[in-house]
């Protein structure tokens, strides 16, 4: 069993207000509910099943609408048991089948039938599951809102609201309060609209927050592809634990619900396909929210408030900004820098007011300077989001100290051809700087001991050790690669399959 532990972004800008709020809806509604839905699934499930053999075995008698209903249901999407129910011989499930087999009188059997109507219309009305869980066959508006904040136990509960957690206060905390509220609500909203497309006319109740919770999932795999997650896995009463990109884990657990969707549908007990349809979902709304440039303008407003409370400088300027008075606000801020250089909210700032200017010169100028800053707060991604649009908006080259710095960023985390491409650019955009030589390095220890390539090491170790750039520091470092980067060629090939 793999559990997921943490992911490499354990923390926010602000109090996850919603994402705590979720959950503790979430939790409160299970606390209030959870008895009724316990005592009330085995009544209405008795009259139902009673029903359904009274209507199989007996096709004369007359059934009310709402009876029906759940027998047309059953039919279309169980014909098999349908078709053992209708065996005179199928074995006797309980004591009221077996006092029903006896009866032969038309009129006491639809008595039986019409009692029973009555008394599935009654329990259905007062049931939970059946007013506020979303049904296929019949959806009413609400349920596409209260079946999100149902569950059936304490384990469907806590999976759920762990993965909420996970997944859900990054993204509150890049897209803002409002628009991810409104996100989660939505795709809980379509995950049961894909559900009921793919179980068309099905009666079984659906309730649970996983068709948002696989939302968010996918989500987080567009906005935050190479972000590592923890995972524990559980194997012969042993644990044991490894990380691994979210590009890698995420799309492996929505190809293993396809398959089990379409395996066993809901015969497992699990909407599957609401979590394929929720999936689908949040990455397609994390992918217009990226590209329409919506997710950048959320993220900086985000940065801009976070610490400006107490700031009246960064207030009036913020003001002033948003007013359009862009040349007032300019000398406010480019003071404030001078005394704070390590101001994130004022690079920030100063940044938007020069692309409002259209003065793109300045506006990399300050892009740079904020991803040397988000570096040095330890903020990789968004340094690398800096990077991106440096690169969009017609940058060139980033200085070659942030550079480096940068470079390390995808090395990191595992996207070693991205890292090894970087530290080329480095290199050659600036070849008579000592930041080109420890790229040259980076990329070698890449080539040697993550791509197994030790030929192209070799290389740029003898590119580095060629340099007329002063290294005599770095000497036993470049001598010490040679030699490892010998040995590795110089062993012996070992044939593909092949195991030790």
């Amino acid at each position: 069993m793999l559990i997921p532990i943490r992911h490499d972004n354990m923390s926010a800008r602000r109090w996850p207000v919603v994402t705590l709020a979720l959950i503790a809806i979430n939790i409160i509604v299970f606390v209030a509910t959870h008895d009724a839905l316990t005592r009330q699934a085995p009544e209405l499930g008795k009259a139902r099943v009673h029903i359904l053999i009274l209507a199989a075995t007996h096709p004369e008698l007359t059934l009310s609408p709402e009876a029906q209903q759940l027998v047309s249901g059953f039919k279309e999407h169980n014909p098999e048991a349908w078709a053992k129910a209708q065996d005179p011989n199928h074995k006797i499930i309980d004591a009221w089948e077996a006092h029903i087999r006896v009866v032969d009188e038309p009129y006491q059997l639809q008595q039986e039938m019409d009692s029973l109507s009555d008394q599935y219309a009654k329990l259905s009305t007062d049931s939970l599951a059946e007013q506020y869980a979303f049904v296929p066959a019949h959806p009413r508006a609400i349920t596409y809102l209260t079946a999100n904040f149902l569950h059936g136990g304490w384990l469907h509960l806590i999976g759920n609201m762990w993965f909420l957690w996970l997944a859900g206060f990054v993204l509150e905390d890049a897209w803002g309060r409002g628009v991810y509220s409104v996100f989660y609500l939505v795709a809980g909203a379509a995950a049961l609209q894909f559900h009921a497309w793919a179980n068309a006319g099905s009666i079984v109740p659906t309730l649970g927050a996983s068709g948002a919770v696989a939302a968010l999932m996918g989500a987080f795999l567009v906005s935050f592809p190479k972000m590592k997650i923890e995972m524990m896995w559980i194997f012969l009463f042993r644990r044991y634990t490894f990380k691994a990109p979210a590009y890698t884990l995420l799309p492996l657990w929505l190809l293993m619900e396809v398959l089990y969707g379409t395996l066993f549908g809901q015969a497992s007990g699990t909407a599957h396909w609401a979590h394929v349809g929720g999936f689908l979902f949040g990455a397609i709304a994390a992918c217009g929210l990226r590209y329409s440039g919506l997710e950048r303008k959320m993220n900086q407003a985000i940065e801009e408030q976070v610490s400006w409370q107490n700031d009246s400088e960064i207030v009036q300027a913020s003001d002033m900004v948003d007013a359009g008075q862009l040349d007032e606000a300019l000398p406010i801020l480019k003071d404030y820098l001078a005394r704070k250089p390590d101001s994130v909210d004022a690079c920030s700032l100063l940044r938007e007011v020069h692309w409002r200017k259209t003065d793109i010169p300045l506006y990399l100028a300050y892009t740079t300077r904020l991803c040397s800053l988000h570096l040095a707060s330890r903020q990789p991604e968004a340094a690398w989001q800096d990077y991106e649009e440096f690169l969009q908006q017609g940058g060139n080259k980033l200085p070659a100290q942030t550079w480096l710095d940068l470079c390390r960023v995808p090395e990191e985390e595992g996207a070693f051809d991205r890292a090894l491409s970087e530290y080329d650019k480095l290199a050659a955009a600036y070849p008579t700087e000592r930041q080109s030589l420890l790229a040259g390095l980076g990329a070698a220890r890449i080539c040697l001991k993550r791509l197994n390539r030790p030929q192209d090491a070799m290389k740029y170790y003898e590119q580095v050790a060629k340099s007329p750039i002063p290294h005599l520091d770095l000497e036993a470092n470049i001598q010490a690669g040679v030699g490892e980067a010998r040995a590795a060629l110089a062993a012996p090939a070992v044939p593909a399959g092949a195991s030790s």
